[in-house]
């Protein structure tokens, strides 16, 4: 299961980096810092959401 979480994470990670980064632009946060941490956030949450999805499927 670890593996196909860990293939689901490349996919899931940068989906979810990218919805956090267009949030953050959306909100007006439009210098580097944030948009590096809103990435940063959305890797990090997409963590335990592919552990769940790869759970979900097995």
């Amino acid at each position: 299961m670890f593996r196909l979480a860990l293939l689901l994470f490349v996919v899931i990670g940068a989906s979810m980096a990218g919805i956090f980064i267009v949030a953050a632009l959306v909100a007006g946060l439009d210098t580097q810092t944030p948009i590096v941490w809103a990435a940063v956030l959305g890797f990090v949450a997409a963590v335990p959401v592919s552990y769940l999805v790869a759970r979900q499927l097995t």
